[in-house]
C-alpha cells in the first residue's frame, strides 16, 4: 500500500501523506517553502482554531451553517486546542505573506477531522465560512499574542517584581557604594538599587497593559480587503463576543477593517514594548553580573548561586550563567523587534504581506521574556548572597562621601580632601578631620553612609 494518497484542489491533483489530516493546499505550501524548518508557533495555530470554533457557532446562530456541520467543526477545533493534532501543522514560518497557507492548513485539518459519521465538511465552504485569510491571520496574531501576554508573560513579570521586592525588603539595611560611569559614587542602600529594578519591571507591565488595549481590537469581519464581503453584517461583533467568552479577554471589532488588514500597528507597538522590556532585563542581568564579578579581583558584592562548572580548563570557576542567558534572550528580542518593524511597514494597499513573520516573532519574544523573567527571579535574584565584607571596606574608604561636606566647607575644599584621601588610600573622615575645623563627632554625623542614602542637605 502506498504511503501517500491523492488530494485535489483548484490547481489539480497532489500526493499527500496517507495519514495526514491536511490536504492539497497545505502540501503545496510544504513543497513550496522548505526555508527554515520552523513551523508556525503552536499558540498561533491554536488561535486560528479558536477562530474556526467561534465561526462555526456564529454561522450556526445566523442560520448559515447547519447544526451537524457546526457541531463537528467545533469538536475538531477543540481537538486542535487540546493539542491532539499539533503534528498536523508543518507549514514554514517563511511562507506566503498573508499566512493563507497556515489558514488553509487549519481549515483542511479541521474539515477532514470533522467529516465523519456521514457529515461532509468543506475546508473553504464550511470551516472558512464568512472568513478570509486576510482577516483570520491578523486576528490570530492579536488573539495569540494577547493570550500569551496575559496568561504567561504578565504573571512572570509580576513574579519577578515580587521577588525583587522581597529581596529589597530583606536587604534594606545593607549600604553599599553607588556607581555612576562604573566609578565610585555616593552610597545607597541595596533596597534602593533593587527598588529601581522593581520600578522598571512595574512600568514595563504598565506599557504592556496599554498595548493590550489596541491588541484586543480585531480584524475579523473584514474578509478579503476590509469591506466584509461574504460575511454576515453581524458576523464581526458576534465573533468578537464569542472569542471574548472563550478567553476571558475583552475583544471587539476594530473601528476600521481596512486598517486591520493593511497594517500591523498594534503588533508593532507590542513588539516595541517587548523590546523595552528586553532593555529592562538586560540592565538587571548586567547589574547582577557586575555585582557578582570576581570573586576576588572584581566587585564581589554578591555571590550568585553556583549552578554549573564555568570552565572546561579552569577548575573551580563558576560563571553567572543565568544573567548571561537573560542578556542573550534580551538581545534576541531586540533583534526580533527590528524584523517586526520592517514587517509592520509592509502593508501594500489593502494587505500586509509579512504576517507570519510578525506572528512568529511576537510569540517568540513573549516566550523568551516569560521564561527569562522566571529564571532571573528564581535562580539569581531570590538566591544571591550578599558579601558584606566586600561592601563595608570600599564604603569606608570611598572619597566621594565628601560630597556631603559641600554645603558645609564648599565644593573646592571638599574636592581637595577627596583627592588627598584617594592618593593616600586613607578614609575620608581622617583627612577631613585634619583639613577642616569640624569635630570627629560632627564628621561622623555628616559622613554616615546610611544617613547619606536618605538624601537631603546635611544639617
Amino acid at each position: 500500500m502506498s504511503d501517500h494518497r491523492i488530494e485535489r484542489d483548484s490547481m489539480g491533483e497532489l500526493e499527500v501523506p496517507r495519514e495526514a489530516l491536511y490536504g492539497a493546499q497545505t502540501q503545496r505550501a510544504v513543497n513550496n517553502f522548505p526555508v527554515s524548518g520552523q513551523p508556525m508557533p503552536t499558540p498561533f495555530i491554536h488561535a486560528i482554531a479558536r477562530i474556526k470554533l467561534a465561526a462555526a457557532r456564529v454561522n450556526r446562530e445566523l442560520g448559515l451553517l447547519d447544526d451537524d456541520r457546526s457541531r463537528e467543526i467545533v469538536a475538531a477545533a477543540e481537538a486542535v486546542l487540546a493539542g491532539h493534532l499539533d503534528d498536523q501543522f508543518p507549514v514554514d514560518v517563511f511562507q506566503t505573506g498573508s499566512g493563507t497557507s497556515s489558514n488553509m492548513n487549519v481549515n483542511e485539518v479541521i474539515a477532514r477531522r470533522a467529516s465523519r459519521d456521514g457529515v461532509d465538511v468543506g475546508a473553504n465552504d464550511h470551516v472558512n465560512m464568512g472568513q478570509s485569510s486576510n482577516d483570520v491571520i491578523p486576528t490570530a496574531i492579536h488573539l495569540s499574542a494577547a493570550l500569551a501576554v496575559t496568561g504567561e508573560l504578565r504573571p512572570a513579570l509580576e513574579h519577578l517584581r515580587a521577588t525583587i521586592d522581597s529581596r529589597a525588603a530583606e536587604l534594606d539595611d545593607v549600604v553599599k557604594t553607588g556607581r555612576t560611569h562604573l566609578m565610585d559614587a555616593m552610597p545607597l542602600r541595596m533596597s534602593q538599587e533593587l527598588g529601581g529594578w522593581s520600578s522598571q519591571v512595574g512600568q514595563a507591565i504598565e506599557r504592556l497593559d496599554s498595548a493590550l488595549v489596541r491588541l484586543c481590537r480585531l480584524a475579523q469581519g473584514g474578509t478579503a480587503v476590509g469591506t466584509g464581503i461574504n460575511a454576515h453584517p453581524e458576523f464581526a461583533a458576534r465573533m468578537a463576543r464569542d472569542l471574548s467568552e472563550q478567553t476571558g479577554l475583552s475583544f471587539s471589532p476594530n473601528d476600521s477593517f481596512f486598517a486591520s488588514l493593511a497594517s500591523q500597528d498594534a503588533a508593532v507597538e507590542l513588539s516595541g514594548q517587548l523590546k523595552g522590556l528586553a532593555c529592562v532585563i538586560m540592565k538587571i542581568a548586567n547589574d547582577l553580573r557586575w555585582m557578582n564579578s570576581g570573586p576576588l579581583a572584581g566587585l564581589g558584592e554578591i555571590e550568585l548561586e553556583a549552578l554549573q562548572p564555568g570552565s572546561s580548563i579552569m577548575p573551580g570557576k563558576v560563571n553567572p550563567v543565568i544573567p548571561e542567558s537573560a542578556a542573550q534572550a534580551a538581545a534576541q528580542v531586540i533583534g526580533l523587534d527590528t524584523a517586526v518593524t520592517v514587517a509592520g511597514q509592509s502593508g501594500n494597499f489593502q494587505l500586509n504581506v509579512m504576517l507570519p513573520l510578525v506572528a512568529s516573532n511576537l510569540l517568540t519574544s513573549i516566550t523568551l521574556m516569560t521564561n527569562t523573567s522566571r529564571l532571573l527571579a528564581d535562580r539569581a535574584i531570590a538566591t544571591f548572597k550578599v558579601r558584606h565584607d566586600h561592601l563595608e571596606g570600599p564604603l569606608a574608604r570611598n572619597p566621594i562621601l565628601v560630597t556631603a561636606l559641600n554645603s558645609v566647607i564648599g565644593y573646592d575644599a571638599a574636592a581637595a580632601i577627596a583627592k588627598q584621601a584617594y592618593q593616600a588610600g586613607r578614609p575620608i573622615i581622617e583627612v577631613a578631620e585634619e583639613q577642616t575645623d569640624l569635630s570627629r563627632g560632627e564628621l561622623e554625623r555628616l559622613l554616615d553612609p546610611d544617613a547619606l542614602t536618605r538624601g537631603g542637605v546635611p544639617e
